[in-house]
């Protein structure tokens, strides 16, 4: 496939060609330091254009650059310290265990009785959501072989869980089960239906990434004790805002470990957690259960070597900004965020039921999933991108998707969207083109040859990408 397609798809990948020096190989003399931070500026303050209006969904959480400088600054602290050398960073094993603390305390871990040591609610801090839930696939895949006999294991989802598990799965020689869902959401007598002497664990999100939504987590808790397996909640993208959605009275079902077949959660300190970029929890129901996920070795001529997560050395910058950002915010802070969120996502909701071509997948909270049976959605998507506005796109079916941060909470931003949202409509009634220019790869990938065109695309995107 050709770098046009991969333009026409993607958008240019590689805006500055033209205006600074390509490097291809390391300079044979170095740059002036001010020279190289002046081009990097001018490339981040142009691109910081793209979303500090408030019109893109989801990706910049917090936004407010006094926030970030505060950030950096306590990162500059630490940037140069490696936390694999424990010893030398004491510091870092204080904040992480706080963080650690703090989230799952965040996340009810009082609930999990101590009848034996050890078995109080632990976990450890990974680079990201999908790190979590790649250490946390581990751990069922390390259980199953070696307490239960389980060569070949298999976890059960509902197919709206991350990709990260299918990305765990592939990774670590798993069977990830993907069952199909009913009304948005985890449909639990197919997931019942789908448990074979192999599966180890059940898996539902807390939000689902395509529409925001809970799972119905108590009663797939109720299956997993009834089964005898594990069950992982990923709240990577919900863990850090539906715990205080839920205090200012907005209905949340229980998700966390207050449901006692939960073993296991990814909750990400760097979306609603408003951290640096970097940084995300796992959190597991035991220390017996956290141990599957260590490596050691002894045999290693440079000494014994322990990690714990599939990283090794790791910047304790990111540690100490995710501690400040989250003992700097404080649980009124992060209710405050909340409610402002909230109102945001209220107002663009009313506005929605205005406008009778478009629909809400389920009862919506922080993320609000548009769909539509009268126009393509993706026409409609066209017009806002032309207006600025960044969504995400769904698809089985169609749709776009608004993550709601607190960029969105800026006087006005709520109303600018819902006009426009109108008008792009109305222009996705009569586009004057038969196929949307966005969301068009959705379409190839219904078939098997267009999931191989799809497929080729996306590989040219990632050549792209890592191409100067």
């Amino acid at each position: 496939m050709s770098s046009d397609s991969t333009s026409a798809a993607f958008g240019d990948l590689h805006p500055y060609r033209q205006r600074f020096a390509t490097n291809t190989r390391i300079p044979p003399e170095g740059r002036n330091a001010e020279e190289v931070f002046a081009e990097l500026s001018t490339m981040a303050d142009e691109e910081n254009q793209k979303w500090n209006r408030g019109q893109v969904s989801g990706t910049f959480y917090h936004g407010d650059m006094e926030h970030y400088a505060f950030l950096n600054r306590v990162f500059s602290l630490y940037s140069h310290a490696n936390l694999l050398q424990r010893d030398l960073c004491p510091s870092g094993t204080k904040m992480e265990g706080e963080i650690l603390a703090m989230t799952a305390r965040m996340l009810h871990s009082e609930a999990v009785p101590q009848h034996h040591p050890g078995e109080e609610a632990c976990g450890s801090i990974t680079s990201g959501g999908t790190e979590s839930i790649l250490n946390a696939v581990l751990v069922y895949r390390e259980w199953a072989r070696r307490e239960r006999g389980i060569a070949t294991p298999e976890i059960v989802a509902p197919e709206t869980i991350h990709p990260a598990f299918q990305k765990g799965a592939h990774y670590l020689g798993l069977r990830l089960v993907r069952v199909p869902v009913r009304d948005y959401l985890a449909d639990v007598d197919a997931m019942r239906a789908a448990i074979t002497p192999n599966t180890i664990a059940l898996a539902g999100s807390a939000g689902n990434y395509p529409y925001g939504l809970v799972d119905p987590l108590e009663e797939l808790s109720a299956l997993a004790i009834e089964k005898d397996l594990g069950l992982h909640v990923d709240g990577c993208l919900g863990g850090f805002i539906l715990p205080w959605i839920g205090r200012l009275g907005y209905p949340v079902p229980p998700f966390d470990f207050r449901l006692p077949g939960v073993t296991s959660m990814s909750c990400d300190t760097h979306k609603y957690g408003y951290a640096l970029k970097g940084t995300s929890v796992v959190l597991y129901r035991s220390n017996h259960l956290r141990r599957f996920q260590y490596f050691a070795t002894s045999e290693w001529q440079g000494g014994v070597y322990v990690s714990p997560t599939f990283q090794g050395s790791r910047s304790e910058g990111l540690t100490a900004a995710t501690w400040a950002a989250m003992v700097s915010i404080g649980e009124d802070g992060y209710l405050e965020a909340a409610g402002a969120i909230m109102r945001a996502a209220d107002a663009i909701r009313t506005g929605i039921a205005t406008i009778p071509e478009l629909k809400v997948a389920g009862a919506s909270t922080f993320l609000i999933s548009m769909l539509s049976d009268v126009v393509d959605i993706f026409h409609v998507n066209d017009y806002l991108a032309k207006k600025g506005w960044r969504m995400n796109g769904c698809q089985r079916p169609p749709g776009i998707h608004f993550c709601i941060t607190l960029r969105q909470t800026l006087p006005g931003v709520a109303e600018r969207f819902v006009e426009d949202l109108r008008a792009a409509v109305a222009y996705a009634k009569d586009p004057g083109q038969p196929m949307a220019e966005s969301g068009a790869m959705y379409g190839l990938a219904g078939s098997a040859g267009g999931r191989v065109l799809l497929d080729e695309l996306l590989f040219d995107f990632l050549d792209a990408t890592y191409e100067p």
